[in-house]
């Protein structure tokens, strides 16, 4: 700030504001030193930055409840710094988790998980990062999945070697109104912005506005984005980013739907991922595209194997068929979501296995040695995809 500026006219706020460009760098670098440095040099890291950038005003935390409700605390970057290693909150306000006698939970930090967030989408001065939770120990509470997916991966890394990829496909609709959600209306439903259908809208109508700002925001969060898209039904959309480890994954997902709603949220309008918001038109889903690595090798591809899968695949999709209806308990886990699975509207309700009908559980799609894998198709946009990951090893 120039000495000789008239007080008058000095700004009263200056939190973090960064460009887009500088933004996706950043997210990107963040996400790289996640798979390099362990958590106590990510720590020391992260530490002598938020000391060192005065323009950071909270650490937001956060973490998914058993329900996949996705939760969020905002500590003042100065306590943040000081309590990091003694981080509370009580655990009887979140559905699923401690009772009122025994309220008290902590939250660990995982350092490797640092966002910082687009300014005119979520305010300026904020990270984000991912919390464990923990009990009041510090040992990992039994219904913190994602912590209980961290432990999974890196059992698997560490005794057989091998990476789960994962790539979310999660459709979702944008509805007219704010808080559209909580003040539905049964005989009136929800309020479509669009009568278009896939790939079919306006470079500026609502729902291609909606779309562009959410996947700008994205690529800004080093989600690395592949395409974006309307889908089928009216109001409908559907933004894909690149596979990760399981875990990264599963934290995109959800930072996905946050992005989405709070773009809508800004725009004056609702994006939910209810499965089947709207009856006489297809439902939404979250289209899970799997596949395992072992010494930075796809293990699931086999250019000489039925439909050019390996025998580890068809292994893979044996055990997630021969558990189908199991799985769906968690797939699938509201009555909206079995509203989905209407055969009449390309729903994937057939437990099967094909490399072109979209009807089945499991789809192989068209790869090579680097994108072969399956996509499991029956999942609901509503399900907890930590839970999910970590349920076939269950």
């Amino acid at each position: 700030m120039p000495k000789d500026m008239p007080k008058e006219n000095m700004p009263l706020k200056n939190f973090l504001e960064i460009p887009y460009d500088e933004l996706e760098a950043l997210n990107l670098e963040a996400a790289d030193a996640a798979g390099k440095l362990s958590n106590s040099e990510l720590e020391k890291k992260y530490c002598a930055y938020l000391q060192k950038e005065k323009r950071l005003k909270a650490v937001t935390v956060c973490f998914t409840d058993i329900e996949g409700r996705f939760q969020m605390l905002d500590y003042d970057k100065q306590y943040f710094l000081r309590s990091n290693d003694n981080l509370t909150f009580d655990g009887s306000s979140i559905r699923g988790f401690s009772a009122q006698k025994e309220s008290d939970l902590r939250l660990g930090i995982d350092w490797g998980s640092i966002v910082w967030l687009p300014s005119d989408v979520f305010g300026p001065g904020k990270v984000i990062m991912f919390g464990t939770v923990l009990g009041r120990d510090k040992t990992v509470y039994e219904s913190d999945f994602r912590a209980r997916l961290v432990a999974l991966a890196a059992e698997m890394k560490k005794t057989r070697g091998l990476t789960a990829n994962v790539a979310g496909e999660v459709e979702g609709f944008v509805v007219k109104g704010a808080n559209a959600e909580q003040s539905y209306n049964e005989m009136d439903g929800f309020e479509l912005i669009s009568t278009g259908g896939y790939f079919h809208s306006l470079p500026l109508a609502p729902l291609k506005n909606f779309i562009d700002t959410a996947a700008e925001a994205q690529r800004a969060m080093g989600f690395r984005n592949e395409k974006d898209h309307p889908e089928v039904a009216p109001s409908q959309f559907e933004l894909n980013f690149s596979h990760a480890g399981v875990v990264r994954a599963c934290d995109l997902v959800q930072l996905y739907k946050l992005v989405c709603r709070q773009v809508a949220a800004n725009m004056g309008m609702t994006a939910t991922f209810l499965p089947k918001p709207v009856s006489g038109v297809n439902g939404s889903g979250m289209h899970l595209n799997l596949s395992f690595s072992k010494g930075g090798k796809n293990i699931f591809h086999d250019a000489k194997g039925e439909d050019g899968l390996s025998k580890e695949a068809w292994e893979v999709v044996s055990r997630i068929l021969n558990h189908a209806q199991e799985l769906s308990l968690i797939l699938n886990p509201s009555v909206n979501a079995y509203r989905r699975l209407d055969p009449h509207f390309e729903a994937p309700n057939q437990i099967k296995v094909s490399s072109v009908d979209r009807g089945a559980m499991i789809r192989i799609p068209a790869g090579n040695e680097k994108s072969a894998r399956l996509e499991i198709r029956s999942v609901a946009p509503d399900a907890s995809l930590e839970i999910r990951s970590v349920a076939p090893d269950a």
